[in-house]
């Protein structure tokens, strides 16, 4: 966590971190940080409300201080930092799109993950009639804000481990193109720090239940859909 905030203040100024109920103290770690760094920024919130929640929490304090656009990244040193202002730069080029990261694996990702994000990928590019996404599970990643904020308060869901897939499926909806560009993915050993949080029955049960409400919300705008793909 602290090694990844650095690398991203070493690459972007200013840097705010969300700490989703964590009771290990990284909070005050952070804080002590930030104290000496008027670039970071911490948010906390008192307990775990999963992904989701805590990256809409911090867009909706990002709007409230004039950002237009926001960078998201995971803490587990999996998402390469100095990528930070490339990601940026295109978002600056394209401010209407979002900025999707495709992941490049190494010989250290587990093959049964990255096999099983095929299946996600495909259903995402069905859903949307494939505008255009290159990896609808990786969390590095530029968004617009406003449009974001509106599909995420729009409804109840997106707050855990289906916000990444359910996101991009829903900003394709509403017009938000992907940008796709490659980024480097690690996964760490035990001995690193590497901590996954992943649980394959949970959370492909959480993917299967995303994937059949998408399903419905994509029949329903099917007409939309293609009118727009085919005549745009």
């Amino acid at each position: 966590m602290f090694d990844t905030v650095r690398e991203a203040r070493a690459n972007w100024n200013p840097v705010w971190v969300v700490v989703d109920g964590s009771t290990d103290g990284t909070a005050a770690g952070l804080q002590d940080m930030a104290a000496q760094d008027p670039g970071l920024r911490v948010l906390v919130l008192r307990h775990n409300q999963g992904k989701g929640a805590a990256v809409l929490f911090g867009l909706e304090e990002a709007a409230r201080h004039g950002y237009t656009h926001a960078l998201c990244m995971d803490s587990d040193g999996q998402h390469p930092a100095v990528l930070i202002p490339e990601f940026m730069a295109r978002s600056q080029q394209v401010p209407s799109a979002m900025v999707l990261g495709v992941p490049v694996f190494d010989a250290s990702a587990p093959m049964l993950r990255v096999k099983g994000r095929q299946i996600s990928n495909w259903w995402a590019n069905l859903e949307t009639l494939w505008m255009g996404i290159g990896d609808s599970l990786y969390g590095f990643r530029v968004y617009p804000i406003d449009p974001l904020r509106r599909v995420m308060q729009a409804q109840r869901w997106m707050r855990r481990f289906d916000f990444d897939p359910e996101a991009v499926v829903r900003l394709c909806w509403l017009g938000v193109r992907p940008v796709n560009l490659p980024a480097p993915v690690k996964y760490l050993r035990a001995d690193e720090g590497g901590i996954s949080h992943f649980n394959y029955w949970r959370d492909n049960r959480l993917l299967t239940w995303m994937h059949t409400r998408l399903m419905i919300g994509f029949l329903l705008r099917l007409p939309f859909l293609m009118w727009r793909k085919f005549f745009p």
